[in-house]
């Protein structure tokens, strides 16, 4: 058993040095130990291929020079084994190489602190605060200089710049969520209006579709990324989640007209509400759930009546809100029920962006539209890794295929009633 004692005189600074110190000795160790097995994998599956003579081909070869890598645990010294692999690729005649899965060749910090870069500095931490704030958790500023994040800056753009021409050909969104975010991050300008399009393919599992800076959210920045995305072979999606003051309807009616609208409840509950005295709002926003959460759409509708009836004499702007849009804010009923926890908001988009919204004030330094973009991105390829698949998603694939749900239930397959035959669930 491995015992530490100071002596109780020392303060507590010495403690902590001592204590991180521990941990990153046994980090230290602990990525030593995981790459000798990784290599020794390695090398112990290519065992029998050998050259004319008998000897091995893939064999070890001593160790890379130590380099230092930033991990969460501060940064920690490694000697990376090195293997001589000799075989050769037959179809291009290149040599084979072994690249570690745990530490990619010329890394120099953990993919988790990678990560946590872009929301640093989307939370409006200065480029030149970056060293200097993070020696306090890591233990060394270095690789984490000014340089280095204006570099690291520019690649993002790249990347969200490479992001938005990939093919859509292969991928096919069923549902999808669309907001406009506003975001003030370190400009001299206005703020960036971030449209973002957040998808659901058929194996049920979420991704991010697109992402631009529109200026604004009126219908042409709209056109152009669904147009965009229609170009490089996106499908029209079942259904859409939005908010009813975006531009976004009026352009997916001319790009997509076969898909169909769903209101995002989250926002229509702020616009009623904002509609009603103060005093008046605690039923309203009772009344409201009445309607949003009724068992079918039957029980919806007759929700929605009641609250016309009780609110439309006085406040006919908020009655108005609900008995105005009804038809698109209970298309969610014609959907797997499974599903209706997602599709009444646009909440996967608003979770993703909750703590950066909370953040208002523009920080030191001037910025570029293009930077706050980029952010942007990284910070939602980051989440986008902790995202679940939708419940039940076999169901999916299903809405894909033109499969009928009345109330949230299946009532028909479309490959059993071309035969005239319909299944009842």
């Amino acid at each position: 058993m491995l015992k530490v004692v100071h002596d109780e005189a020392e303060p507590n600074e010495a403690s902590g040095s001592v204590l991180d110190e521990i941990v990153r000795e046994a980090a230290r160790q602990m990525l030593a130990v995981a790459l000798q097995a990784e290599v020794s994998a390695y090398i112990d599956a290519h065992a029998e291929e050998v050259d004319e003579n008998g000897h091995r081909l893939v064999v070890r070869n001593g160790h890379h020079n130590e380099r230092e890598v930033i991990t969460a645990a501060g940064p920690v010294p490694v000697r990376a084994p090195r293997v001589n692999d000799k075989r050769t690729d037959p179809a291009t005649g290149e040599r084979k190489r072994f690249a570690s899965a745990i530490l990619p060749a010329w890394a120099r910090k953990s993919p988790r602190v990678a990560e946590v870069l872009p929301l640093l500095y989307l939370h409006g931490l200065s480029s030149s605060d970056f060293g200097p704030a993070l020696t306090q958790f890591l233990g060394t500023s270095h690789g984490l200089s000014a340089a280095t994040i204006t570099r690291l800056t520019k690649d993002w753009q790249d990347e969200a710049t490479t992001f938005n021409k990939r093919s859509l050909a292969g991928t096919d969104y069923v549902y999808c969520w669309v907001d406009g975010i506003h975001l003030k991050v370190r400009l001299e300008q206005d703020k960036v209006c971030l449209l973002v399009m957040i998808g659901v393919r058929a194996d049920g599992t979420k991704e991010l579709i697109a992402l631009d800076d529109g200026h604004r959210e009126s219908t042409e920045p709209w056109l152009d990324l669904l147009r965009g995305c229609k170009r490089r072979g996106m499908a029209a999606p079942v259904l859409a989640v939005g908010d009813g003051a975006l531009g976004f309807w009026s352009a997916v009616r001319e790009v997509f007209p076969e898909t169909r609208e769903q209101r995002c409840w989250w926002h229509k509950i702020g616009n009623v509400l904002n509609a009603l005295p103060k005093s008046a709002q605690p039923g309203g926003k009772k009344a409201l759930a009445e309607i949003w959460n009724a068992e079918d759409k039957d029980h919806a509708q007759a929700a929605a009546n009641v609250f016309a009836a009780d609110y439309g004499t006085k406040w006919p702007k908020a009655a108005a809100k609900i008995t105005d849009d009804l038809d698109v804010l209970l298309a969610f009923y014609d959907y797997p029920a499974e599903h209706w926890i997602h599709l009444r908001t646009t909440n996967p988009i608003e979770s993703t962006f909750a703590t950066v919204r909370l953040r208002q004030r523009v920080t030191k330094g001037p910025g570029s539209r293009a930077a706050g973009v980029a952010m942007a991105f990284k910070l939602i390829e980051s989440a986008q890794t902790r995202w679940r698949a939708v419940n039940a998603p076999h169901l999916v694939a299903l809405v894909r295929a033109g499969a009928v749900f009345k109330n949230g239930k299946l009532i028909e397959r479309p490959d059993e009633s071309e035969g005239g035959d319909q299944q009842v669930a």
